[in-house]
């Protein structure tokens, strides 16, 4: 696979990210590749952060990451296969912001896969996009979402839960487990394992 074919993957940032929420999807992504190849020219993703504006974006604990776009940028030529969008404390003040929730139900019109990690599944929910769906979020966040979102079947005790067009995945560390998940379902289970073994990560397919 050239890196013309490669999926196009975009992954949400905004002030209050949790780091490996989006870092665990966004090393899945950009590693994965064929068994036995290491080569940029044979990666199955191409990977950008994209924010709601291009300024750096203060991440838990500090961090801080400069976006590769802007949700306003204009992405028509290279549109997005798999759009993540990953949780942290920063959820709690994007559920309310319309402007960015209006961005995501329209990129998961356009997607192939609509994915969450942790309270990310807090903005999928706002737009209905999780409803009549099973999903997970964060262990801590399970009762919140029941309670604010009841046409949502919360699954807990789970690492990810997929349905077909939308994946959401537990908390933090599960975001890395669901991707693999996804580069399974993709370009099957030797290309994730591959994938996880190139990370050096223990992963329970």
């Amino acid at each position: 696979m050239t890196n013309a074919q490669a999926r196009q993957v975009g992954i949400l940032i905004f002030d209050g990210v949790e780091v490996l929420d989006f870092c665990g999807p966004f090393e899945v992504f950009s590693v994965a590749r064929r068994p036995g190849e290491h080569n940029d020219e044979h990666k199955l993703f191409a990977v950008r952060t994209i924010a709601e504006e291009r300024r750096t974006i203060t991440c838990t604990g500090g961090l801080l990451v400069q976006p590769h776009l802007a949700i306003n940028d204009g992405d028509d030529e290279t549109p997005f296969d798999i759009l993540v969008v990953p949780g942290g404390m920063g959820t709690r003040r994007e559920r309310l912001n319309a402007p960015l929730l209006d961005w995501i139900a329209t990129q998961d019109r356009r997607t192939e896969l609509t994915t969450s990690v942790c309270t990310g599944a807090f903005l999928l929910a706002e737009r209905g996009i999780l409803d009549g769906k099973r999903a997970t979020t964060h262990w801590a966040s399970i009762d919140f979402m029941r309670e604010q979102y009841p046409a949502v079947t919360m699954l807990e005790d789970t690492r990810y839960v997929d349905e077909g067009r939308v994946v959401t995945s537990a908390g933090i560390s599960a975001g890395i487990d669901m991707s693999l998940h996804v580069v399974a379902r993709l370009h099957g289970i030797e290309a994730a394992r591959w994938t996880a073994r190139r990370m050096e990560y223990d992963w329970k397919s």
